[in-house]
């Protein structure tokens, strides 16, 4: 897109994420602030607010939650809880930066949607410095870059983390046994290699990721949500009876 569009011989700064171009600036805080802003501009299939709840907590809070003991005893009593902190204001401070600017270009070029690397490209081109318009096509790149490097780290470790855990639930539903005599120790049976299971796993999650539509997906997100729940209030359970 031409630098053109976004910046033309009387620029006016239109840096606040609040305030489009048509509108003024109690009207563009007010859109921002409806629950239905946040939409997709121009689709009626979006997500509801349910939903992407659903979707969030899902994404964010899972099975990395009991770790959180172990990294807090070695960053220290006081400064794990602190870095914590920090780091989660950060982190939610900066995605409401980006979904702002997001809807905030939506305004002003009249489109239905913008992704982050878009985002981060017509950012660039809206800038005062001559350089950063030049080059805005690499804001996209190295967003998409980043993107997908960050995504193959986190479903490598899960597909690693399925195929271990299936396998662990394998074992020792073999090794179970009915003659509890106390002296009696029970041999864990060998099953496949954990590989085997990724294997097995594979054709399914690829055919998952061609599910593209979040509303379809929101009621497996939903399951999943309450599977962990119970799961995690059935370990805290056992770990204060023990």
């Amino acid at each position: 897109m031409s630098t053109q569009r976004l910046r033309n011989e009387d620029y006016r700064d239109y840096s606040s994420t609040d305030v489009s171009p048509e509108e003024s600036p109690s009207e563009g805080l007010n859109n921002f602030s409806s629950t239905g802003s946040y939409q997709r501009f121009g689709e009626s299939n979006s997500t509801t607010w349910f939903q992407t709840l659903i979707h969030l907590l899902k994404s964010n809070i899972g099975t990395g939650l009991l770790g959180l003991p172990l990294a807090v005893k070695n960053a220290g009593i006081l400064m794990g809880p602190l870095s914590l902190l920090v780091i989660g204001l950060v982190a939610v401070h900066c995605m409401g930066i980006l979904v702002k600017c997001a809807h905030h270009f939506c305004h002003r070029l009249n489109k239905p949607f913008v992704d982050y690397g878009d985002t981060v490209m017509y950012g660039l081109e809206a800038s005062p410095i001559s350089w950063l318009r030049n080059n805005a096509h690499w804001g996209r790149h190295t967003v998409d870059f980043f993107l997908i490097v960050t995504q193959l780290g986190f479903c490598c470790v899960y597909f690693v983390f399925l195929a271990d855990n299936f396998k662990q639930v394998i074992e020792a539903a073999n090794g179970t046994t009915t003659n509890c005599h106390n002296n009696e120790t029970v041999i864990l049976t060998p099953t496949m290699d954990s590989r085997l299971y990724m294997l097995a796993f594979l054709p399914f999650l690829v055919l998952l990721v061609f599910v593209r539509n979040l509303r379809a997906l929101s009621i497996f997100s939903l399951l999943a949500n309450i599977t962990m729940v119970v799961s995690l209030v059935m370990i805290y359970q056992f770990i204060v009876q023990v």
